[in-house]
């Protein structure tokens, strides 16, 4: 019975936290530090997930650390998406085959 409960109340949460905002604010957000604040959210909610699922998807924290540090370098020099996987993934299964 506890976990009906459980799921109602995760449900009613989740259903207030995507009406709410759409049912208080009804005219354009003018505020430039607000505005600023709701467009980064989403990429920090991905940062915030994604970091910790680098660190821990590997045998061994260096792995994921070098490869964390190459895709970082890729993508900022402009590398899409497929080829900076594509590179961690193979650093990670060099440093861990000839490393550890």
């Amino acid at each position: 019975m506890d976990k009906y409960l459980y799921i109602g109340v995760m449900a009613l949460v989740t259903f207030l936290i995507r009406i709410l905002p759409l049912t208080l604010i009804r005219r354009k957000i003018e505020n430039r530090t607000l505005r600023s604040f709701l467009y980064y959210v989403p990429y920090v909610t991905l940062a915030v997930m994604t970091f910790p699922a680098i660190l821990e998807a590997t045998q061994t924290p260096i792995s994921a650390l070098a490869a964390f540090i190459a895709g970082i370098l890729l993508a900022w020099f402009g590398a899409g998406l497929f080829p900076v996987s594509v590179v961690c993934c193979l650093i990670v299964f060099v440093v861990e085959f000839f490393i550890v």
